[in-house]
């Protein structure tokens, strides 16, 4: 069976999305999740979330709102259930919009995280998660569940 190569010490997640204005983009993401900024032009903007790239693209077709989480949202698991609670404190201090407030999914089960989905301006979905059993986040395969049924 083929594995991933090993992690090294600097690996970092990169990710590239939609948006319609950079200064949303900034309220949205510096002000409102604490983003660090880096290289800007008027059609993009790079940002560090905990450490990872975030990239937003200028698009002249907005993206359309989705009909619930799936397919498409991104976001980070916390290793720390305090970590988790300072974003979602965070999110509600700023007044960002939540998709989906704050819940525990899964309750009573290897499965059980907690759970917030926020929404940016322009319909990206970010969800924020914590397990309790962080073996599942990878692991579990005896587990079949994968998010909400739709």
């Amino acid at each position: 069976m083929d594995t991933q190569p090993p992690t090294t010490d600097f690996i970092l997640f990169h990710l590239a999305f939609p948006v319609t204005n950079i200064p949303e983009t900034k309220a949205f993401y510096q002000q409102g999740l604490g983003c660090e900024l880096g290289r800007e032009s008027p059609q993009s903007l790079i940002m560090s979330l905990y450490g990872h790239q975030l990239v937003a693209h200028v698009t002249r077709q907005p993206p359309e709102p989705q009909k619930g989480i799936y397919p498409r949202h991104f976001g980070l698991v916390f290793s720390q259930q305090s970590a988790w609670q300072e974003l979602v404190d965070r999110a509600e201090k700023h007044q960002l919009k939540f998709y989906q407030p704050p819940r525990l999914r899964f309750q009573d089960q290897a499965l059980e995280h907690f759970t917030v989905f926020l929404e940016d301006p322009f319909h990206n979905l970010l969800e924020f998660k914590h397990y309790r059993n962080s073996e599942v986040i990878f692991g579990g395969h005896e587990y079949k569940q994968i998010g909400d049924i739709p």
